[in-house]
């Protein structure tokens, strides 16, 4: 009471102070009555039992029967129909999971193995170029139905810049191995904490990949099973890919023609590209951190413009500041505040 009396003096309003608190404008005018502050009753309330509550046969009925021989494995939503057929009703299906849960008792129960829980990946923030990378591989159509090339793709989330690519006629651990290391050397990013997110294809999780990645120092993420909004950079790269106005979308000839495509492809993306989520600048501009450069002549040509016509800007300019740093997985850290 004092402290809501403290709070409405200073200004604030008596139900925000009541919410803040946690209790509802009713109990505040309950402990005002009759001009004085009252106890609170709520403690020391009489509840009476609902009408309808179980008694302590019926629910220790609902115990007995849950763990006789023939239902030990079952769930309540096997067991109740299973009684009704045999004309036996004790209680709900819902009462049979209360029982069971305030029992402690709501549980596996058979002998198949539980479900797997997967929690969400480990977030990771990308504050520059070459610390957080994605990669996946995709199908690459051919002429022939049924056959397809794969295409193997790494991109750095921070520039959004290819920084690995190859085209094979299958995928194994041993190509996506050598793909890496080509791909560490290149960067010059070896033995730098290095971390690359993946989801749970064989080749991600082959020996071989695994021994690399410890070799080169690379700390190893992966996406849940059948969860693609885990690995949401490569998936949306790979979009961009099928979706360029050069796709052949009859087929590729052969394994040579589909390597120049994508030889081609992965040039325009990453030097003529500007990406839309990097504030139009191509990746590779972003990689070697051109963008600030870039970006601020174009604030200044804005502000000049402005300037001379300023009866046409009914508000700010574009925003052209750089775009900071990029989260992989950020819900993670969401649930954590």
């Amino acid at each position: 009471m004092k402290l809501i009396n403290e709070a409405t003096h200073s200004g604030a309003r008596q139900h925000k102070a009541c919410e803040i608190i946690g209790i509802s404008i009713r109990t505040l005018q309950r402990w005002q009555e009759s001009g004085c502050v009252s106890a609170d009753k709520r403690p020391t309330a009489v509840r009476p039992a609902p009408s309808n509550k179980l008694s302590e046969q019926e629910r220790q009925s609902i115990i007995d029967v849950c763990n006789v021989e023939e239902f030990a494995t079952l769930p309540p939503s096997q067991i109740v129909p299973i009684l009704a057929d045999r004309s036996q009703y004790i209680a709900s299906e819902s009462s049979f999971y209360r029982v069971l849960k305030a029992a402690n008792m709501l549980h596996h129960r058979g002998k198949a193995k539980t479900r797997n829980v997967h929690k969400k990946p480990t977030s990771y923030t990308a504050k520059k170029a070459n610390e957080v990378w994605s990669w996946d591989i995709s199908y690459l159509p051919t002429k022939v139905i049924g056959q397809h090339y794969y295409l193997y793709m790494m991109e750095d989330i921070y520039s959004r810049k290819i920084v690995g690519w190859e085209v094979h006629g299958n995928e194994s651990g041993e190509q996506a191995a050598e793909l890496l290391e080509r791909s560490v050397w290149s960067e010059k990013c070896r033995r730098k904490n290095l971390v690359l997110h993946s989801d749970n294809g064989a080749p991600m999780k082959s020996l071989t990949m695994q021994a690399k990645m410890y070799d080169l120092g690379v700390v190893s993420s992966r996406s849940r099973p059948r969860v693609s909004n885990d690995n949401p950079y490569s998936e949306s790269l790979f979009r961009t890919v099928k979706y360029c106005p050069r796709w052949p979308s009859e087929g590729f000839k052969s394994l040579t023609d589909a390597r120049e495509w994508v030889k081609d492809f992965v040039d325009w993306y990453n030097n003529e590209h500007r990406h839309s989520r990097i504030k139009f600048v191509t990746p590779s501009q972003r990689h070697q951190g051109l963008d600030v450069d870039i970006l601020a002549k174009r604030k200044a040509l804005y502000q000049r413009k402005r300037s001379e016509h300023p009866e046409r800007w009914s508000g700010i300019e574009r925003n052209w500041l750089p775009e900071g740093a990029v989260e992989l997985n950020p819900e993670q850290h969401k649930e954590a505040a």
